[in-house]
């Protein structure tokens, strides 16, 4: 029996906290278009420091315009692929690209099966996942989720108090009575100055850990023996120095990457 009756809810994030890491994916997809390493890291580090340092108004960030789907997919593709070279100094097929990049990313069994249990506890359930324009595998989803909030399907994106807000409306429950999970620490402080508890995923064992510890709830069959790295973002480290309350964290300037 639960007996932290206030905590009622999880809100969790997709990639990189129920599938394997971004890094991985990318890795696997920079590899196998052949794409010049050392070129990306140049392009999408300046792409992802402007994207967490900017503003949160519509339009100002090609990153923020997709992730809400003001920006088409394949439009934000021939930007990237335009930037971007192979090792042959070509550059990358656009088509596709963003299918391409994600599509190293797995299921983490043991974090799926952890949302069963919770659901079965009598625990709301809720994903809320930027979007890229990828495609999701929803077979399963009416099992583990109680609602799901895309970002480029509602048009607001993290760290933004609104899709949190929407999110929690969805459950009908108050950000001081849901847990938030996600790999990117800036969404946690957004998450956490609204009220709701942040879980700053960077392995499954611990995260599984702490939502037992915080609902007093089993939610595991056995401890995950896999060692913690930092988080990625799109094969950019992010590391976010200490934000201002409720602002979004500072992710590695590029001479630190």
């Amino acid at each position: 029996m639960r007996e932290n009756a206030m905590l009622r809810g999880v809100l969790i994030d997709w990639g990189g906290v129920l599938t394997t890491g971004l890094a991985e994916s990318v890795a696997e997809w920079i590899e196998a278009d052949r794409i010049d390493p050392h070129h990306y890291r140049e392009v999408m580090s300046t792409l992802i420091v402007h994207a967490y340092e900017g503003g949160l108004g519509p339009g100002d960030n090609p990153v923020h315009a997709l992730e809400r789907g003001e920006l088409p997919a394949a439009e934000f593709e021939r930007r990237v692929a335009a930037r971007l070279r192979t090792l042959d100094g070509g550059q990358p097929e656009a088509d596709g690209l963003l299918a391409r990049m994600f599509a190293g990313f797995r299921p983490l069994d043991e974090m799926n099966a952890m949302l069963r249990l919770a659901r079965a506890a009598g625990l709301s359930t809720c994903l809320l996942s930027n979007s890229w324009g990828n495609d999701y595998p929803r077979d399963d989803w009416d099992e583990i989720f109680d609602a799901v909030v895309i970002s480029g399907e509602v048009g607001m994106r993290k760290p933004e108090e609104r899709i949190f807000r929407h999110a929690l409306g969805l459950l009908s429950l108050e950000p001081g009575q849901c847990v938030f999970v996600d790999d990117i620490e800036a969404n946690i402080v957004a998450a956490r100055a609204l009220g709701l508890v942040g879980v700053h995923h960077l392995e499954p064992a611990a995260t599984i850990a702490e939502l037992e510890r915080l609902f007093r709830t089993p939610l595991r069959a056995s401890p995950s023996p896999d060692v913690p790295d930092s988080p990625d973002v799109l094969g950019v480290p992010v590391f976010p120095a200490s934000p201002a309350p409720g602002g979004p964290g500072r992710p590695a300037t590029p001479e630190r990457l």
